[in-house]
Parts: C-alpha cells; sequence; structure tokens
C-alpha cells in the first residue's frame, strides 16, 4: 500500500466486512456511553461534537443520547453546500432524529433555523488510526480544517478494533493532519487524555 487511497481501501472494506460480520445483538451493546477516563475530562457545560454515522462507521448516537440526557448540548457537522467550509449545528433531538435532514455529501445534519455551536469536545469518525492517535479520515480534510481553525479542543476518534493500522509508519501524515487524543474501540482507549 503505496498511498492513503489504497490504505483507505483497504480499510474500508476490513471495517464493512467486520460490521458485516457483528450480530445486531452485540452492535447494540457498543458506544452506547464514553469510558470513564473520558467522561472526567469533559465538563459539566462542554458542548459535545459528535457525527451522525454511516452504515459502518463505529456509531455515535449513542453517545448523543447519553450526553443529551446528562444536559449537553450536541453539535453535529453541517454544510450550506459542498462547496462551503464544516460548521457545528445544534442537534436537538437525538432520540427521534426529526431534526436531522440529508445535507450534502448525503450526511444527516442539523436542519431548520438551529444555532451553530462551538464544540469543546470533538468525537470524530475515521478510516483507519493508529495507536498514537494519527488518524485517516475520509479524505476531504474537513475536520483538520475545522480544528486548525479552532485549536484547543479535545479530540477523540471513535472506531471498530479492526481500523487500527499497524505497523504505524503505514501511514504516512502530511502537515495539516491533525492528531487525535484519543481513539476509543469497543475493546480499549487507545492514545492519552
Amino acid at each position: 500500500m503505496n498511498s492513503k487511497a489504497d490504505l483507505r481501501k483497504t480499510l474500508r472494506a476490513a471495517r464493512k466486512a467486520h460490521v458485516l460480520a457483528q450480530p445486531d445483538s452485540i452492535k447494540a451493546l457498543l458506544f452506547n456511553h464514553p469510558p470513564r477516563p473520558i467522561l472526567d475530562r469533559i465538563a459539566d457545560d462542554a458542548v459535545i461534537g459528535l457525527y451522525h454515522s454511516t452504515a459502518d462507521e463505529a456509531p455515535a448516537s449513542g453517545y448523543a443520547r447519553f450526553f443529551h440526557e446528562r444536559g449537553h448540548r450536541i453539535a453535529l457537522p453541517a454544510f450550506t453546500s459542498d462547496a462551503t467550509p464544516m460548521r457545528f449545528a445544534q442537534h436537538t433531538d437525538p432520540f427521534g432524529e426529526n431534526d436531522l435532514k440529508t445535507g450534502p455529501f448525503g450526511l444527516h445534519q442539523p436542519g431548520g433555523d438551529v444555532p451553530d455551536l462551538l464544540p469543546d469536545i470533538l468525537f470524530m469518525p475515521l478510516i483507519g488510526f493508529t495507536a498514537s492517535g494519527k488518524r485517516l479520515g475520509q479524505g476531504g480534510g474537513h475536520f483538520d480544517r475545522w480544528l486548525a481553525e479552532h485549536p484547543g479542543r479535545i479530540k477523540i476518534g471513535l472506531a471498530w478494533d479492526v481500523q487500527l493500522i499497524e505497523p504505524e509508519d503505514i501511514l504516512v501524515t502530511e502537515p495539516h493532519d491533525v492528531a487525535l487524543d484519543c481513539i476509543v474501540t469497543p475493546t480499549r482507549i487507545y492514545g492519552n487524555l
């Protein structure tokens, strides 16, 4: 594998096969609430940035419901068009998801007249990751650009264990790639908080 494109293709296939092999009863038990070491770092008034997961991504909806019940404001990525920068808009209905619409890139995002929010903690999707916190995203650079403009956020990836890239030097990063503080999988936490 010589390029990020090749690595993405391989990891997407592995992730899809892994998700298809998991019984729904097992998937329903995973990613329902963050591990204690992460909760200990989150202030009571923190705005929580999440994402509406696609079929193969680590699900984030359980975290959205968990944080909503604890009184946090939830923000999801939103785009006005496929040519505009990513922003975060308030997600007000993590149980029914009636406040979501399909936006650019086919992603579900808050619709209507909802305020933009600035997350303090950002849980991010990914294609692959390394044990030290390098992240391989979709390739659009939306999260990297947003994080470059909003430094100081706690950055946490959510992933399946099969998305771990080993050996680590397979993933070549570029100056604009933003590393994560940690990655949560169903079996462990990688990185340092």
